[in-house]
C-alpha cells in the first residue's frame, strides 16, 4: 500500500483526477480560513445573533459587507498560496543542500516565490540577518507544505 502524503501527489501527472482532487482540497481549506480581521467580526457577531439583530433594527443594508471588506484590507490575514509545481521543485532542491551564502540569482528567486506564495512584498537585500527570516519562513512553510 503506498502512503499517499504530499511526496506522492507531487509525483503524479498533474493531468490526473486524483491530482486535481488534491490541490482542490488544498485550495478549499486555504478559502475556509478567514480573509482577516472583517471575517473574524462576521463570524463572531453571526454567532451570536448580533448580525441578525442589527439586520432587523436597520435593515439588510447595514453597511456590514463594506465594513467586513474594510477590515479585511485594513487587517488581512497571511493565507500562503499553493506552491506552483515549478517553486516546489526550486524550493525542495535549494533547501536539500547545505549553504552558507546565496547567490544573487537564488535570492532573486526565492524572494518571487516568498512574496508570490506567502503575500508579502519583500525586496532584495544585503542584511544577511534580514533575509535569513526570508529563509526560515520559506523552509517552514515547505515542511508544512509537505507534511499537509
Amino acid at each position: 500500500m503506498v502512503e499517499k502524503d504530499n511526496e506522492y501527489y507531487e509525483s503524479l501527472d498533474k493531468r490526473t483526477k486524483e491530482y486535481k482532487e488534491w490541490v482542490a482540497s488544498f485550495e478549499k481549506e486555504q478559502e475556509s480560513t478567514p480573509d482577516g480581521l472583517g471575517d473574524v467580526v462576521e463570524t463572531i457577531t453571526e454567532k451570536t445573533g448580533i448580525k441578525k439583530l442589527v439586520k432587523m433594527v436597520v435593515g439588510e443594508d447595514c453597511g456590514c459587507d463594506e465594513r467586513k471588506e474594510k477590515l479585511n484590507k485594513i487587517f488581512p490575514a497571511n493565507k500562503p498560496l499553493c506552491l506552483e509545481e515549478e517553486e516546489y521543485i526550486f524550493l525542495k532542491e535549494w533547501f536539500s543542500k547545505n549553504r552558507i551564502t546565496v547567490r544573487p540569482t537564488e535570492q532573486a528567486e526565492l524572494l518571487k516565490i516568498y512574496n508570490r506564495v506567502l503575500r508579502y512584498n519583500q525586496r532584495p537585500t544585503n542584511c544577511a540577518s534580514c533575509f535569513r527570516e526570508v529563509i526560515h519562513k520559506l523552509k517552514k512553510y515547505l515542511e508544512a507544505y509537505e507534511s499537509a
